[in-house]
């Protein structure tokens, strides 16, 4: 073979690798998990396994649900509980000032011992976790 077909052959088989890789790339993404405007781990296609950490965020969301369905009281602005390092709190939507009263918010969110809060509307609805 002469060098100039030789390298005709390099240049093709770099470009192909290039063209493979970016494919790979591209379908990499498509399937997987993502979080919506709320903080929600959404999934995306058909992802391969489930994270730690959205298995994590289901569980906090179960159990918001359950504090919820589990309030007496009159369901408006104020807190309903805590799930493991998360506050849970009912809010208006849109947000009133008085879901920034703190005897609205959770103590120990208040106090700054929780740092992580999930809010719910007046139907148990996921406004937001942060």
């Amino acid at each position: 073979m002469k060098p100039k077909i030789k390298k005709v052959y390099w240049v093709a088989g770099i470009f192909l690798l290039i063209i493979f890789g970016i494919f790979l790339f591209f379908r990499m993404q498509e399937d997987g998990w993502v979080k919506d405007s709320r903080g929600v781990w959404v999934q995306h296609g058909n992802p391969v396994s489930t994270p730690e950490d959205v298995l994590e965020q289901q569980h906090l969301i179960s159990c918001a649900n359950y504090l919820f369905d589990n309030f007496k009281q009159e369901k408006n602005s104020q807190c309903l509980g805590t799930c493991d390092n998360y506050a849970v709190d009912l809010v208006h939507v849109p947000r009133t000032a008085e879901d920034n009263l703190p005897e609205n918010q959770c103590p120990d969110y208040v106090s700054g011992k929780l740092t992580h809060f999930i809010e719910l509307d007046k139907n148990g609805e996921i406004v937001r976790i942060v």
